[in-house]
């Protein structure tokens, strides 16, 4: 909220330097922004009393989209990578999938680790939780399970994260 939407009896006013001007009425304030020829800006809502500052609106609007664009930079984005597994799978085709779920998470991504049941192999979905467990104590130098192997559906689905 900017100069006349500031319909609040009274405000915390600061200056156009930092400075605390203190408590006063909402016209006060009004007054004081227009003559130092700038807008009134309603900082914090929510603080009682509410916290005005005297300050040039467009360019207070210019350097909070500066800080929000600093601070998405700064922030990482975790993917989640799949990788599926057959219960019937091979030593070596499992090493492979071992290994690129070790450059996934090297990367700083969560793996999801799927066994996907098809057909008759639905009737022995217990009996092939050992390769998810497997999969997990393999990676246990580089990684932490996130969650534990559990069903959904067609298929057994576990989470896999990177140590801190």
């Amino acid at each position: 909220m900017i100069n006349e939407q500031i319909r609040d009896r009274e405000v915390r006013v600061i200056g156009e330097n930092g400075e605390q001007l203190g408590i006063m009425s909402s016209r006060d304030a009004m007054k004081l922004a227009e003559e130092a020829g700038v807008d009134l800006v309603k900082i914090a809502p929510t603080a009682k009393p509410p916290v005005c500052k005297i300050v040039d609106y467009g360019k207070f609007k210019y350097e909070q989209t500066r800080k929000e664009k600093e601070a998405k930079k700064k922030q990482k984005v975790i993917d989640v990578k799949e990788i599926r597994l057959s219960p019937n799978i091979d030593t070596n085709d499992l090493n492979t999938k071992i290994n690129a779920a070790r450059k996934f998470l090297a990367k700083g991504d969560k793996v999801k680790v799927t066994l996907r049941f098809r057909g008759r192999e639905m009737a022995h979905m217990q009996s092939s939780k050992h390769i998810l467990v497997d999969f997990g104590e393999s990676l246990s130098d580089v990684a932490v399970v996130e969650k534990e192997p559990k069903v959904e559906g067609r298929s057994m689905t576990m989470f896999l994260a990177e140590k801190r």
